[in-house]
C-alpha cells in the first residue's frame, strides 16, 4: 500500500506533515514530491504516469493559490486523487478551495477542507481499506480511540463543574 503526496511548494510541507504521520501510523508507505502544475508540468506528468506501476494506489495533492495541481494530476491518472487546498494567499485558502472543488465533469478530485491534510490521509486509508481487512481494523481502532478521548474530556469537564457546585 502506497500513497503519493505531491505538493506545489516546499512551503506546503508543514500542512502535509500530519498526513504523512497519520499514514505511517497505519503502516502505509508514502512517496513525496514537490512539483508545480505550471512550472514543472512534465515532472508532474512523469511522476503520475508511473505511479500505479510503483504501487501507488491513492494520490494526495496539495496546492495554494490557483491550486491546479490536484486537477492536473487527476487528468493524468485514474487513481483516486484527494486535493488539499492550502492557505497560502491573502484569500485564506478560498481561492485554492474553489480551484480544487470546481473540477469539470469527468475528472473528479475529492476535496478536503483548507489545510485538511489529516482528513486526506484518513480518507486515503479508507480507500485502501476497502480491500484490506487489517487496515480496516486499524481504522476502526482509531475511531474507537478518538471516541474514548472525547469521553475522557467529558468526564474531566463534568468533574470541574461538579467541584464548582
Amino acid at each position: 500500500m502506497k500513497v503519493a503526496i505531491i505538493m506545489g511548494s516546499d512551503s506546503d510541507w508543514p500542512v502535509l506533515e500530519p498526513a504523512v504521520s497519520q499514514l505511517h501510523e497505519f503502516d502505509i508507505e508514502t512517496e513525496l514530491l514537490v512539483a508545480s502544475a505550471h512550472r514543472t508540468p512534465a515532472k508532474v506528468h512523469k511522476f503520475v504516469a508511473g505511479a500505479r506501476d510503483r504501487g501507488v494506489r491513492v494520490v494526495i495533492a496539495a496546492a495554494g493559490a490557483a491550486a491546479h495541481l490536484p486537477g492536473v494530476i487527476a487528468s493524468f491518472t485514474t487513481l483516486p486523487v484527494i486535493g488539499i487546498p492550502v492557505n497560502a494567499t491573502p484569500l485564506g485558502g478560498m481561492d485554492a478551495l474553489l480551484s480544487i472543488v470546481q473540477m469539470p465533469a469527468g475528472i473528479p478530485v475529492a476535496t478536503m477542507a483548507i489545510n485538511g491534510a489529516k482528513n486526506a490521509a484518513l480518507f486515503a486509508a479508507q480507500i485502501l481499506a476497502v480491500h484490506n481487512e487489517v487496515l480496516a481494523a486499524k481504522l476502526t481502532t482509531h475511531r474507537e480511540q478518538m471516541a474514548a478521548e472525547v469521553e475522557k474530556k467529558d468526564a474531566r469537564l463534568a468533574e470541574k463543574l461538579a467541584a464548582r457546585n
